[in-house]
C-alpha cells in the first residue's frame, strides 16, 4: 500500500493553494457543485462562456482535501477556452486513468496528483472540478442562468 507522505507533498500542498487564484464570484453566469460520496468533499464551480459555449471566466469555492484542492486548481488553470466536450472527455479520460484502465490523461498538470490513484478514497475528491464544470455546463443547456 501506496504512503500517505507520498500523496501530500510540497507540490501538491502549493498546488492546493492554487484556489486562490480562481476565487469564487456570485456573479458568475453558470453554477454548478459536486460532492465526493467517499469522502464528503465537495466544490462549486461558476463560469462564464464566449458565443461558442468555452469558458472564460471560472472561480471555485471548495471545501475538500488538498489533493481535492490542488485538482480543482489543476482543473481551473487549464479551464480558459474549454468547451463542454472537452471537459466530459477529460472527466471520462481520468475516471479509467483512474480505475487503471489507461495512461494518464492530458491535461496539463495532472502528473503532480498521478500518486493519488494509490488510494482509492480520494479518487472523488479528484474529480470534483470536472464533475461541478459539467453541471455548470448543463445549466448552460437547460439555458437557466444558474445553478448551485
Amino acid at each position: 500500500m501506496a504512503s500517505v507522505a507520498a500523496l501530500y507533498t510540497p507540490e501538491v500542498l502549493m498546488l492546493a493553494t492554487g484556489l486562490i487564484r480562481h476565487r469564487w464570484d456570485d456573479a458568475l453566469m453558470l453554477k454548478g457543485e459536486a460532492r465526493s460520496p467517499s469522502c464528503g468533499s465537495t466544490m462549486k464551480a461558476g463560469i462564464d462562456l464566449d458565443a461558442q459555449g468555452r469558458i472564460v471566466r471560472i472561480g471555485l469555492a471548495a471545501q475538500a482535501c488538498a489533493i481535492g484542492q490542488a485538482a480543482g486548481a489543476i482543473m481551473a488553470d487549464a479551464a480558459i477556452g474549454r468547451s463542454k466536450d472537452d471537459f466530459a472527455r477529460a472527466q471520462g479520460d481520468i475516471e479509467r486513468w483512474l480505475a487503471g484502465e489507461g495512461d494518464l490523461p492530458d491535461w496539463p498538470g495532472l502528473a503532480a496528483i498521478a500518486p493519488a490513484r494509490e488510494f482509492p478514497g480520494r479518487h472523488g475528491a479528484i474529480l470534483l472540478g470536472w464533475r461541478a464544470v459539467l453541471q455548470a455546463f448543463s445549466a448552460f443547456a437547460k439555458g437557466e442562468s444558474a445553478g448551485a
